[in-house]
């Protein structure tokens, strides 16, 4: 029989979420590098640059790969051998080592649990609960597996129940371009298929768990049903042309994984869940003789990867941008901004609109005539640091909000990650606006360009209170131009036919 102490689980869950924030998994970086090298999209290529930068840099200083800084998510298979020093349960304890790991000093992360999920939401301040899956087997050891989960990956979830005899493949093919590039591809799609609607949906979140290994399976060939459609999906996936950010390209995925349970013989529940560029996930096992002992991954494991925005990047001013110079400007066209930029995302948007609607006045500061904003929840700085890790968030969630911005403050351009639908995409082209989209899991890289940071307004919403920011070069793509062409439209339907193995206009 083995003793798990109490402080040991605690102490381990602590390290762990703190190590997976800032190291990638060795066999996403080698997947990615590999990609990187085999892109021929110059846009999506520079968007791997950037992310591959990014996470040398994280391991480096210690620093959050993503400003999501994700839900933390355990596994537990205990063994039923264990005998437990504790005085906390099993949820109380993993949520300890959560709230440890979030407030670290030297490394704060965001929180960004909300309770209760409807009504008030009002943020725990510090990151719990968790979702804790427990399950008991034979032996005396406690596997732990951990996943911090960010909700641009986690909203684009698929739940389906098929007809037995209905083509799995032609599902995913259809709901995978309905995910739009707010999850930040490349990452992985994790499936589960058959129990229940729950028991999908678990394989499927634990399956993005599994090692990144599709290359080696292609060498070996498939030995199950299973296997060959993994290596089916890979490849119809990635010739579906969304590429890395959804710019077009190459590489979409770079697994696909897939958890098996038996089913009811009238169903065929199935699950996809993704996984982005800021692949979090870690496994251990404790055995009694203390907390786990993680170690960190050699400086080597990063490629020799370098990012600079090139020659053909405009520099912008936002304190004197214009209507007339917005016009001017075309899909795919690199930027970079300098000078004085907002920030708001959901709440902040939510509180601003219903301000307008009751004919009040926004607060003092707050003044978006001809100004950009930035869809960001920014980490907390720690020691001298002006912002923490400051990447986008899904800009899609700000699209009905996006008509009465832009008619009744001033607003003229965005920034944030991934498309924007139709609904925004007609009023930007309505306005004679523009958005603009950073590269999700690059928030280090971006917090580079921040010089100055400021309170406005709203401070009561916390990472999603209005700031403004003094920036230099911050690297950006115009996604949606004056017109309303979007990027995100024409880049994967580019790639999809160049790639030509699946119909361009299926």
């Amino acid at each position: 029989m083995t003793t798990i102490r109490q402080e040991d689980l605690i102490q381990s869950i602590a390290d762990g979420f703190q190590y997976i924030s800032y190291y990638h998994p060795q066999d996403y970086i080698r997947a990615l590098a590999a990609a990187y090298e085999a892109e021929e999209s110059p846009a999506a290529k520079d968007a791997m640059a950037q992310i591959l930068v990014n996470s040398r840099m994280c391991a480096e200083d210690r620093r959050p790969i993503c400003q999501d800084t994700g839900m933390a998510v355990v596994f537990l298979r205990v063994g039923m051998e264990v005998r437990w020093e504790a005085e906390l349960g099993i949820q109380e304890m993993v949520d300890e080592g959560v709230r440890r790991a979030y407030a670290h000093p030297d490394n704060v992360l965001r929180a960004s649990v909300v309770a209760p999920p409807i009504g008030e939401r009002k943020n725990t301040r510090d990151n719990t609960p968790a979702v804790v899956h427990t399950e008991l087997i034979p032996g005396d050891r406690v596997e732990v597996k951990l996943a911090a989960k960010g909700g641009g990956s986690e909203n684009k979830a698929k739940f389906t129940i098929l007809n037995p005899s209905d083509s799995l493949v032609d599902w995913v093919l259809k709901v995978v371009p309905t995910m739009g590039a707010g999850w930040c591809p490349p990452g992985m799609l994790g499936m589960g298929i058959g129990g229940s609607a729950e028991k999908a949906m678990l394989l499927a979140k634990e399956a993005l768990m599994e090692p990144i290994d599709i290359h080696e399976l292609k060498a070996r060939g498939p030995a199950s049903p299973s296997e060959a459609l993994r290596l089916e999906l890979f490849e119809k996936v990635n010739a579906l042309g969304i590429g890395a950010q959804g710019l077009g390209g190459l590489t979409t995925v770079l697994d696909v994984k897939i958890k098996e349970y038996p089913t009811h013989a009238a169903s065929l529940p199935v699950a996809v869940i993704p996984n982005c560029a800021a692949t979090r996930h870690l496994e251990f096992t404790l055995d009694g003789k203390g907390p786990a002992k993680l170690e960190p991954p050699r400086p080597e494991e990063w490629p020799d990867v370098t990012w600079e925005a090139g020659p053909d990047a405009k520099r912008v001013d936002l304190d004197r941008i214009t209507r007339e110079e917005i016009a001017s400007w075309r899909p795919g066209d690199r930027i970079l901004l300098s000078g004085k930029l907002l920030t708001g995302r959901d709440a902040a948007h939510k509180r601003i609109v219903d301000m307008l609607a009751r004919g009040e006045a926004l607060p003092e500061g707050v003044d978006f005539t001809n100004r950009f904003i930035y869809y960001v929840g920014p980490v907390d700085p720690v020691r001298d640091e002006i912002v923490g890790p400051a990447g986008p968030t899904t800009a899609t969630r700000m699209d009905k909000f996006t008509e009465q911005m832009l008619a009744e403050t001033g607003l003229i351009g965005m920034v944030g990650k991934a498309e924007r639908g139709p609904v925004a995409i007609e009023a930007i082209k309505k306005h004679q606006a523009v958005y603009l989209m950073a590269v999700g899991g690059a928030a280090y890289l971006v917090a580079k360009a921040i010089e100055g940071s400021r309170m406005i307004a709203f401070e009561d919403l916390g990472m999603e209170a209005i700031r403004e920011f003094e920036i230099r070069d911050m690297p950006v793509t115009v996604a949606v131009d004056s017109r309303g062409e979007s990027v995100h439209k024409t880049g994967p339907a580019e790639w999809r036919k160049r790639i030509g193995k699946l119909p361009a206009d299926a």
